[in-house]
């Protein structure tokens, strides 16, 4: 498993080591392809390595589960993902050091502009694709959603956001339960006209957390270099850059965040009818 993990390193580039020790290994939960991740996060990685004095290798699993399995695992040192507020992953310790700078992102279920579904009724019986099952944002809030109206769907999982979007788009499925953000992005990129179903109440996006065995100090240097790209110019260029391999007008930067900006998430988990195991 760890020659898989370096070689895919290897073909996608990584931020270049600081030091002569190896670097942390930072997981990017896949929302996009392997390419269109790396591309985005690779020049951010490289910046906040460099600022910090914190060597950062850019970790990402072929799917969302894989991603997500190896921070369970403990085989990861940092991670950008909001997976981890289920209870039971809420137990490993895993601490929130900054987040996106946006008002945040919403679950939708979405169709093509010209479907003739109207309702969430309309789509009892029918297939949606969704992300994968741990995804929150793409699949537990539009299931609840769904299942609080007494609709059942036939899930079909694509394995990350935009995957399901493409499902969508080609008229595999009859709607899709997608990160509001992400599914905008691409349909701007796309030129996609859809319409939205039902959304959600609004959730932080995706946190870069750190491990417990991350010291404070650690993990102090990498939230001020994520915080301090939009103070830098060099760090706005390297988010622009970021912003235009996914076909983005500007770039987006972070803020500080802590365990509590995410209260919402957990509040979640214990209201809601889908079942979570994880």
């Amino acid at each position: 498993m760890r020659r898989i993990w370096l070689c895919l390193a290897l073909v996608l580039g990584t931020a270049a080591p600081l030091a002569s020790a190896a670097p942390y290994a930072f997981g990017v939960l896949n929302q996009r392809s392997l390419q269109a991740t790396a591309a985005y996060w690779n020049p951010i990685l490289n910046y906040v390595s460099a600022r910090s004095g914190v060597s950062l290798e850019l970790h990402i699993g072929r799917t969302a589960n894989e991603t997500t399995d190896r921070v369970v695992a403990g085989r990861l040192d940092f991670a950008y993902t909001n997976h981890l507020f289920t209870p039971k992953r809420d137990q490993l310790g895993w601490r929130v050091l900054a987040r996106q700078d946006s008002e945040g992102i919403r679950g939708q279920l979405v169709v093509l502009e010209d479907s003739p579904v109207r309702t969430l009724q309309d789509l009892a019986g029918k297939p949606v694709s969704f992300a994968n099952p741990y995804a929150f944002a793409g699949f537990y809030v539009p299931m609840d959603m769904l299942l609080r109206a007494g609709v059942q769907v036939t899930p079909e999982f694509s394995g990350n956001q935009e995957a399901a979007m493409g499902q969508l788009m080609s008229g595999r499925v009859a709607a899709a339960g997608v990160n509001h953000q992400v599914m905008a992005d691409f349909a701007q990129r796309r030129q996609l006209k859809y319409r939205v179903l039902a959304e959600s109440e609004p959730y932080f996006d995706l946190a870069v957390m750190a491990s417990p065995r991350i010291s404070a100090a650690d993990g102090d240097k990498v939230r001020q270099a994520f915080v301090g790209m939009t103070q830098d110019p060099e760090g706005q260029r390297v988010l622009q850059r970021a912003a235009q391999s996914l076909g983005l007008a500007h770039g987006r930067g972070f803020v500080a965040a802590d365990d509590a900006d995410y209260r919402n998430y957990r509040v979640f988990f214990k209201r809601t009818q889908v079942p979570v195991n994880e």
